[in-house]
């Protein structure tokens, strides 16, 4: 029933906003009607319920190593989660390579509780049935650096080998449809029914590539994390799926995160 009049008062802002004609003033109406939306249903946000499932996974011994994740270094040391999302993607020395939060809690799982990439990487996204563990402690961790200044490190090397490599990725152009990342985000204008397409290559802008994520999706009342986002863009463009948490994906976040840099992480969102 919650989630229905939730549908119901998107369909009725989308209903009542200008028409395209009206768009070309400096602040696009429909976005704001859409950002007010998405404010009040964020005061009831269910991925708070996420949240918390996320934290008992972490603090819970669990796995056939029988441990818990506290010893997982996010980047600011062993078990130490608060600010740690947002200052990734970042260089782990012991895997000699960038990783973004997901990366880095599903290596955790593998070398501290003794799980296997491959049982993870099986179904790696919330379906209307599961919520994979992944998704549940990246939502905790995100949570923990929400109100923080988005600070993605790049002093290492491989760090800015990382940010050019994911400027790579989202300019080039392939598939069917001879798309890429930049087809839709590359560019100011753009549009795909009634919302605004932002514009990832400015600054300003590219904090929407991050805001909101991990977010709970009304549609299908399911929780997603950017790996899911990322994979489905790619799905869009009829490109091949990425291997889950791979250094692609990594390499693709970082570029997207440091345009951001210095910008306000808010936590949790809310998604149609």
């Amino acid at each position: 029933m919650r989630q229905a009049l939730m549908l119901a008062v998107a369909a009725a802002v989308a209903a009542v906003a200008p028409w395209p004609q009206a768009m070309a003033q400096t602040e696009d109406p429909v976005a704001a009607d859409f950002d007010k939306f998405r404010a009040i249903m964020e005061e009831a946000n269910p991925a708070e319920l996420f949240e918390a499932k996320g934290e008992q996974l972490w603090r819970t011994p669990r796995g056939p190593k029988n441990a818990s994740l506290e010893q997982c270094d996010l980047g600011l040391g062993p078990g130490v989660v608060k600010g740690a999302y947002a200052q990734m993607p970042r260089y782990f020395a012991d895997v000699d390579r960038v990783m973004d939060a997901e990366a880095r809690i599903v290596h955790c799982m593998i070398t501290l509780q003794g799980f296997k990439r491959e049982d993870l990487a099986k179904k790696p996204f919330s379906s209307a049935t599961k919520t994979p563990d992944p998704v549940s402690i990246t939502t905790y961790v995100a949570a923990q650096s929400a109100g923080m200044k988005l600070a993605p490190q790049q002093t290492h090397p491989k760090e800015k080998a990382a940010y050019e490599i994911g400027k790579e990725i989202f300019f080039y152009r392939a598939g069917a449809y001879d798309f890429s990342c930049a087809s839709c985000h590359g560019v100011d204008g753009q549009r795909i029914r009634t919302q605004p397409l932002p514009n990832f290559t400015r600054p300003e802008q590219a904090i929407r590539a991050i805001q909101g994520w991990p977010g709970y999706r009304m549609t299908g009342g399911v929780m997603h994390t950017l790996q899911w986002r990322l994979n489905d863009c790619f799905r869009q463009q009829r490109f091949p799926e990425p291997d889950y948490a791979s250094e692609m994906m990594s390499a693709l976040l970082t570029y997207l995160t440091v345009n951001a840099q210095g910008q306000e992480y808010k936590g949790l969102g809310i998604k149609r």
